[in-house]
């Protein structure tokens, strides 16, 4: 059975890549709004179920498709993606010295049957200067990534520890999205 991974993300790729499947991307165009006051790990597994019926019409029920969605989440409340450096540079003093879960959710989709989950994983930033946030944000790396930073790229500097597994800190956990692939019968 063939497998498409819902996204475009290089990070997403290398993991899935790693894990030792064959599969080919489509981007999805799904909706990514959520009703005000969604809970961060509801409105994850909402995003990753919605990109993958997205693409269902693109490629068929006989067809396995992954989709996967990103969020950080502080004090209670979502840290997408940045609109622009004066939002990454917001976003990274919030989190300097704290720490913030990164939370991951996964579908995996056959047709109209899907299962899905939620990862978590928590970070912990180390105590930034105004010089490190400008000098991270000048490189661009922070402006397509939920929380504002990579933690597999110059971001990785950012951070004093974290809990949980890595993958789902880059934004795609290969335990739970194993997990899932068994759940729904998907061999690859």
């Amino acid at each position: 059975m063939k497998l498409i991974l819902a996204s475009g993300s290089p990070r997403r790729k290398e993991i899935l890549g790693k894990m030792g499947y064959e599969f080919e991307c489509l981007t999805s165009d799904a909706d990514e709004t959520l009703p005000a006051g969604t809970p961060p790990e509801t409105g994850v597994e909402i995003l990753a179920r919605r990109k993958g019926e997205a693409v269902l019409p693109l490629v068929g029920n006989e067809t396995a498709i992954l989709s996967s969605d990103t969020l950080v989440e502080l004090d209670g409340k979502p840290l997408g993606k940045p609109t622009d450096p004066d939002d990454a540079r917001r976003m990274l003093r919030y989190m300097s010295g704290r720490t913030h879960t990164v939370r991951t959710g996964i579908a995996v989709r056959i047709g109209e049957n899907c299962v899905s989950g939620v990862a978590s994983a928590d970070v912990t930033f180390r105590e930034l200067t105004d010089g490190e946030i400008d000098a991270y944000v000048a490189t661009g790396e922070p402006l397509d990534k939920a929380g504002a930073y990579g933690i597999q790229g110059r971001g990785g500097a950012l951070v004093a520890s974290y809990s949980g597994d890595f993958d789902t800190i880059m934004g795609l956990s290969s335990t739970l999205t194993r997990d899932l692939f068994i759940k729904i019968g998907f061999e690859g």
